[in-house]
């Protein structure tokens, strides 16, 4: 199976080896068939500490490295 990749906004880099990414998605009202966005904060693992807020970065999943983070920043757009 293919893993998943998301587009976002990096917001936060406090953390060691770790990103905040935000990921918008839209989506369509059942009822009023208007879209909406929706946005998700996913934590990812950065290695090399090299992202930034504010970077535009592609993260992708991976295994479990610990209790929250199950992604890993694998470029930046």
């Amino acid at each position: 199976m293919p893993k998943k990749k998301l587009k976002g906004i990096v917001v936060s880099d406090a953390m060691d080896k770790t990103v905040v990414v935000s990921v918008d998605r839209y989506v369509k009202h059942a009822k009023y068939k208007k879209y909406f966005k929706k946005t998700k904060r996913y934590k990812a693992h950065d290695e090399k500490e090299q992202y930034n807020v504010g970077d535009k970065v592609v993260i992708q999943e991976c295994r479990p490295l610990s209790r929250e983070k199950s992604f890993e920043v694998i470029g930046k757009i």
